[in-house]
């Protein structure tokens, strides 16, 4: 409870001062890469996106910024068509389940560069929330009927990372510059419990859900292509 209560207190004060005054705000897809004790519970690449603010655009003479990162990221997912209950057995419904990670950071990015090409080093510290959620659909919408947390746990987090910008275009309204954004960050994770595929079992003679509960370190090592937009 104390970590949740620092952490939510991190996120307040991250998008208070980042993205309601933010004079960069850039965002990508990314591709995400277990490492170590967690590549050996989780063999899979995830995916998701980021979003991320900085309170001023680094240069020459102000190389320094800081900011707030915001990512979501899927490293498991499963489907399956289910009877809606033992009792009404002639109703069927999806059924998805999402093993999932949301990361809140802070952001401390240096590039002491102006020009087309700006090369950067980046700093993160906050933490991470993963967890696993089932929903219920309809066979004929996308709309979820019911949905549940089955099992979720916090932990925190800190890395760094490195990219580059490339100017694409510039004198875009409210933005004076917008840069295509390829980047790599890793990410050291503390230890954590989650679910991964296949490890909830559902005992069909009663109904009774049994947990096989994963613990490790939850370091990745994400890849992003995205955009930054600076004012």
């Amino acid at each position: 409870m104390f970590r949740k209560l620092i952490f939510t207190t991190i996120i307040i004060i991250s998008i208070s001062t980042s993205y309601l005054s933010a004079q960069t705000i850039g965002g990508s897809v990314m591709l995400g890469i277990p490492q170590g004790e967690f590549k050996e519970k989780v063999d899979r690449l995830g995916y998701g996106f980021q979003v991320h603010g900085t309170l001023w655009s680094p240069g020459v003479l102000q190389p320094f910024t800081i900011g707030a990162n915001f990512g979501y990221l899927i490293y498991g997912e499963e489907s399956r068509a289910s009877r809606l209950s033992n009792s009404i057995p002639d109703v069927m419904v999806d059924v998805d389940r999402q093993n999932s990670l949301i990361n809140f950071h802070l952001l401390f990015q240096v590039s002491p560069f102006t020009g087309d090409v700006r090369p950067y080093i980046e700093g993160l510290f906050g933490g991470a929330y993963i967890f696993t959620k089932t929903q219920v659909e309809s066979e004929w919408s996308d709309e979820p009927v019911f949905e549940s947390t089955n099992f979720d746990d916090f932990t925190w987090s800190y890395g760094g990372g490195a990219g580059i910008l490339i100017k694409l275009a510039e004198d875009l309204g409210s933005f004076s510059t917008l840069f295509l954004d390829l980047k790599a960050r890793f990410v050291f994770g503390t230890e954590a419990e989650y679910l991964r595929e296949g490890d909830i079992t559902i005992d069909q003679s009663n109904g009774d859900i049994y947990y096989n509960v994963a613990r490790s370190k939850t370091d990745l090592l994400t890849i992003h292509i995205g955009v930054v937009a600076a004012m």
